[in-house]
Parts: structure tokens; sequence; C-alpha cells
């Protein structure tokens, strides 16, 4: 998810140095491919929205190449402006700049995330090192610099709001932050440097994708899929033959080293396969992302080192709320003697189900999910397979979700079929408050298709902003299985949860309430960012909410008061198993970002194994929910020692969620309040200020641990 700012910089830090001049056509030429291009004016549709029915993938490079030259003859013309700096003609100034390139950027990356192809990921890998060139361009430009220094330097004399202030007291530290103060021989080689690692993330992304695809597994019997449902087993066919594998049955991965399937097949050898296929991706020679691993290790070390920072892991946290590597570092491993204790408790009762079941010896990996179903329905009498018919997926999204954002916020989502989409699976929505007034678009892209990368996100074609008068417009994105034809999508309560907390993220995005577009929606730290969505989690419980969406898909009928007391009471199974593969993955990850420049291992493997083994988290049979070959959210994404933050933002989350209980709950007062403080803000004020202004202290941690289950 990123915010304006990030965009606009990412694409046009990326898009200004590398693009050599290309010999100009004629004028009318000119004018008349910029005419047939969506890209080159305001879309004429609602709030600004793409028109997904006229952008074509030629249109892109064209409006990339233009929009990053306007964009920076718009900042030269901010830098070199012979009038003294002003926060008007500086800082105003450069959140106007750049809608050519913003537009562009928004529709692509988007889409490189959602449907890419061939062509789209060839252009991003040639886009990738000019838009990180032109990045530097702009915050490694000494004149545009000056003038945001100077005004800095003056801050506290011009009479600025506090949203002002917020705004020159940002732009001047993400200037610092981005090498503004080198000098030139250090700006030289960090512009390199930049570029190295955009076309690396670039490639890592693209070689997980393929392999993602590539690693799915092709069962040719049936009898084989043993413990799918009927449902499963439909879908699995249906994937086949989209491969052109008729008559056979194809499991396909999903971003996590633990896979879906793993819980139900009872083949334990068919479970190895589709284990191994996912945690060795990466790791293949077709694929080979161990290379990329090594190498953003050591640039990012050399870049931290460069900025003047022990380690790439104190650069990016100095700008987080953690602060330091130490505290994201304590926050995990002050957790991990209760969680592993928790979790080798679980072992041996998996342990113990196996031998019942004639399986002697260790548990692996590829048991645990399996067995713990097991462990489960004997110790709450609850089957995931019985569980599945009472979420049917259309009833979840607007009996649950979109109920519950009615009842907190009094806001309603209307269909808009006459919309264009950019893909036959996604939906548009308008949303708007209770008195009609509009609030922004919504899309809804939750199916799975090998197009689209792995995972759960949400992220914006338009983000909001008062300066320019502008409505946001979000999407949220969700990889569930795509059902056969005629088949209903009957989904696991993990994935009711996952739909609840990527809207958290959607109205943190529609709620935003910023003058400058810098500030708005989900522009917030990493460790602030995941709190609204994962404190809209919990709403999947609430009783009200439940009995709205939880019913048979067939008969219609509730979900039996004895079912869903058995979903609460196994709400805190398997915690030690769950908690521990998310601390294992945080760890690798700040290990890596931890590292100097001379320390950079040459083993990707061996690192890793004895990261795990140092921290005390090397149980065989819970590996980490990322091992580094496919751990898109630190080697291609933006959490690179980052990854801690689910847990610091989880603590928000069930503080402010233990709060909101305290003071009645499901209440239009308690939604007003908290879209008020948290969900409006962005970042125009601390985000520790938000969280105290709700909640009324400081975070505590015994909610998060009673959530889990492990006080």
């Amino acid at each position: 998810m990123k915010h304006r700012l990030a965009l606009m910089i990412a694409a046009a830090l990326a898009a200004t140095a590398c693009q050599k001049p290309a010999e100009a056509p004629a004028a009318a030429g000119v004018e008349a491919a910029q005419a047939a291009n969506p890209f080159f004016q305001a879309s004429p549709l609602p709030y600004g929205t793409p028109d997904f029915a006229a952008i074509r993938d030629e249109h892109f490079r064209p409006a990339f190449e233009e929009g990053m030259k306007q964009h920076m003859a718009e900042i030269r013309a901010i830098a070199d402006n012979p009038e003294p700096p002003s926060f008007e003609n500086t800082l105003v100034a450069m959140e106007k700049s750049g809608e050519l390139l913003l537009r562009t950027q928004a529709v692509f990356f988007n889409l490189i995330g959602t449907d890419s192809n061939p062509e789209r990921q060839a252009l991003r890998a040639e886009l990738a090192p000019k838009l990180a060139a032109h990045q530097d361009a702009i915050l490694l430009d000494g004149p545009l610099f000056a003038r945001v220094k100077a005004l800095y330097e003056q801050r506290d004399r011009l009479g600025l709001d506090a949203e002002s202030l917020r705004l020159l007291e940002r732009t001047h530290k993400r200037f610092v932050r981005a090498g503004a103060e080198l000098d030139e021989a250090g700006k030289a080689r960090l512009k390199e440097l930049n570029a190295r690692e955009s076309s690396l993330t670039t490639e890592f992304s693209d070689k997980l994708l393929a392999a993602t695809n590539e690693n799915a597994v092709v069962v040719d019997s049936a009898e084989a899929l043993a413990g799918f449902s009927e449902a499963d087993i439909a879908a699995a066919a249906a994937a086949a033959k989209a491969r052109g594998l008729e008559g056979k049955w194809l499991i396909t991965l999903q971003n996590t080293t633990r896979q879906p399937a793993l819980v139900s097949l009872k083949d334990r050898a068919l479970r190895e396969r589709v284990w191994r296929a996912s945690a060795e991706r990466g790791a293949q020679a077709a694929n080979d992302t161990r290379p990329l691993v090594l190498e953003l290790a050591a640039i990012r070390a050399e870049k931290a080192q460069l900025l003047g920072y022990p380690n790439w892991a104190a650069y990016v946290l100095e700008d987080q709320m953690a602060g330091t590597p130490e505290a994201a570092y304590k926050i995990l491993t002050d957790l991990v003697p209760k969680v592993v204790a928790n979790a080798r408790a679980e072992q041996a009762d998996i342990a113990a189900m196996m031998k019942a079941d004639g399986i002697e010896g260790e548990v692996q990996p590829w048991d645990w999910e399996y067995y713990a179903e097991k462990v489960r329905q004997q110790r709450f009498a609850l089957d995931e397979a019985g569980v599945r018919p009472y979420f049917e997926f259309n009833r979840v999204f607007s009996d649950g979700v979109l109920y519950a954002m009615g009842r907190q916020y009094g806001i309603t989502l209307k269909p808009r079929p006459d919309l264009p989409v950019y893909h036959p699976d996604v939906k548009a929505y308008e949303v708007f408050e209770e008195d009609g007034t509009p609030v922004g678009l919504f899309y809804a892209d939750y199916f799975a298709r090998e197009s689209k990368r792995g995972g759960a996100w949400m992220s914006s074609f338009v983000g909001q902003s008062g300066l320019l008068d502008r409505k946001p417009v979000v999407v949220n994105v969700m990889n569930i299985p795509k059902p056969a034809e005629g088949q209903p999508a009957l989904l696991s309560y993990d994935q009711v949860t996952t739909m609840f907390h990527e809207m958290g993220h959607g109205i943190h995005g529609l709620f935003s309430k910023a003058k400058y577009p810098s500030l708005a929606g989900t522009a917030v730290s990493r460790d602030f960012v995941e709190f609204p969505s994962q404190y809209e989690e919990d709403w999947a419980l609430n009783p009200e909410v439940m009995a709205s969406y939880a019913r048979h898909y067939q008969s219609g009928e509730p979900i039996p008061a004895e079912l869903k007391q058995k979903i609460v009471d196994a709400r805190h199974f398997n915690q030690g198993f769950d908690t521990l593969e998310y601390i294992a993955a945080a760890l690798v990850d700040l290990d890596w970002h931890t590292l100097k420049p001379g320390e950079i291992p040459t083993d990707v493997a061996a690192f890793e194994a004895a990261s795990l083994k140092r921290h005390g988290v090397d149980l065989n049979a819970i590996p980490p929910r990322y091992k580094s070959t496919y751990f898109a959210h630190v080697f291609a994404g933006g959490y690179s020692a980052g990854y801690y933050a689910y847990l610091w933002a989880d603590v928000l989350a069930a503080d402010a969620f233990a709060t909101t209980q305290a003071r009645g709950g499901l209440t239009r007062e308690n939604g007003a309040a908290y879209r008020n403080e948290v969900l409006s803000r962005g970042n125009t004020r601390e985000p520790m200020e938000s969280f105290r202004a709700y909640v009324g202290r400081d975070p505590q941690v015994e909610a998060l641990l009673k959530r889990r289950g492990l006080q």
C-alpha cells in the first residue's frame, strides 16, 4: 500500500535521469498519439477512477516517459524559482506536481500485482532503474533541497498550521534520509545502488511469481485427493484444465510456507510433495532467487553505511514507531520462551495423534496442519469442513464485512456495474455516508488467478487529498481459490478474518481527511499501518456480526450456537505454531538487515538456519512463515527490516479493540470516535498521538496476550 507521495516519488524519482531522448516525431503525430492515450488526460469517470476499458498495454511506456519528463520540468521550475522559498512555491508546488506520472504509475503497478503478463513484466524491468533514477534526481537535487532546508530551519516562524508543519518536517526528513546531505561522490554511489536494488526487487518478484506457478502440484488421480471436499476437487480439476491438463488435478500454491491443502489431504506423501513445492520455491535453478537475496542484503548494508547508519535495520527503524532494531528484536524475543513452550506442547499432542494413526517418528512440517486439525476436532469437536458451509463468500462480504462497516461507520456500498474493471472477477462499488454523501470508490478483487501475485493487500488508484479536491479510489485484493463454475466459494475462518483485515486497510484509505496527498490515508509507518486492519479482524467474531453472515449456504440456517462457540473456544488453538512461524520469519528479516557490508554470507539456507538456532526458534516442524527465497515482503516489497510490524501493530489493535468493547462495543459512537482519531488522520500527526487520542493512554500488551491465549 503506497501513499501518493511514495507513488509519486517512486515513479518520479525513478524515472527522471535514465532516459535517453528519442528522436522527436512530428508535433502533430505526438499530439495525436497523446490524445489517443487515456493517461494524458484526467479520467472523465467518477472520482477520476481509471478507464480500464480504454487502457491498453501500449499506453504505458509513452505515458511513463512523458510523465517523467513533465514531472522533472515541474521539479526543475520549483528548484530554480528565483523567488525566495515559501511553503506555497516549494512544498505545495511539489504536492501538486507529477500528475501524469502518478496516474500512470497507480494503474501500472496495481496491474502488475493483480493481473500481470509478460509484456507488463518486461516493461517493469525496464522501468525499475529509470524510476529509481527519477526519484534520486529529485531527492538528491541540491537546489531543491536547499529550498526545503531553508523552510525547515525557519519552520517555527512560518505560522504554519499543524498539518502544514507536519508536511514540512516529513519532507525535510525524507530528503535527508534519501541522501540529500551526501557529497557528490556519495550521491553518485547511492544512485548506482538504488538503481540496482530496484532492478533486483523487480526480478525477485517476477521469479517468485513464476516459481509459484511452476511449482503447482499436478495430481493424476482423484483418489489421491482424499480429504478434499467436492468443491476443492472440482476447483483442482478446473485449475488443471485451465493449464491444459484435462483429466488431472492441480493444487496451486499460495504465498506462505504452509498451504491450505495440508489441512485436509489424507495422503501423507502428497502432503509432503505440496509442502516441498512450497518450501523449495526460489531454490531451484529455473527461478533461483538466492543470488538476489544475497545481493539485496549487500546493497542495503552498503546504503545504510553510506547514509551514516550501522545497518539497514537501524536506517529503516529510525523512521518507524519502534525506533531501533533493539526495540523490534525485543518485542519478538520477549515472546519466544512462552511461544516455544506452547508450540512444543502442541507438537506433543500432534505426535500422539500421529502415533494413534500408526505413524512413528518426528512430526514433519507436512504433518502439522493435518494432525492439528484432528486434534482440534477431538478437543473442540470442530471440523473445518463442517464450518465452511456457513461462510459462503458473498454472504460473508455483504452480510458480514459490509454489515460491520455500516454498523460502525454508517457507510453503504452500492454496486457500480457501469464502471469498467481490469478483470472480470473484479467488482466496483461506490461508497456513501449515511446521509448520502459520497466517500469514494471501492474495488473488490478477491479470487486467485495465475496472473496475480500471492497474498492479500489493499492499494489505491486515486489517493485522497483536500488540496487537490480528490476522493479516494481503493482496491482490496485476496487470493481465495476460485470455485468451479456453479459451485459456491466456501471460506475458512482464516479467509473470513482476512476479508475483514483488508477492509480495515480499505477504510483507512477511504476515510482519510488529509489536506496534503503525501500525508493521506495509509501513508503511515509500517508498524502502524497494520493497526487499523488488525483491529477490524475481531469484528468477525462479534455475536451480532456473525449472526448476520454465518448462515448455511444451502438452507440459510444460522450457524448453530454450539458450532459458533466451538469456533470461539478454538480461537486460541495452535497459537504456538501460528505465532512461532511468524516470529521466526520476522527474526530472519531483522538478521538479514542488521548485517554490515563485510558480513554478507554466501549461503542463504545456512544463514537462515543459523539465525533460527541463535534465537531459539529452530523447530523443524515449524519452519518460518516465509523462507528467504520467497520472502516477498522484504525482498520485493516495502517491509525490509519491517516484518516485525505485524506483531507491533497487533499490540495496538488488540488494545484498541479491548477499549472499544469496554465502551459498549459495536456502536456508532465508538465507530465515529475511532474513525475521527485513527482512520481519518493519515500521517497528519505522529501515529502514537492517534492511538493515545482514541485509547487515552499508551498501549499495553495484556490484550494481545489474551487474544492469542498466551497468558
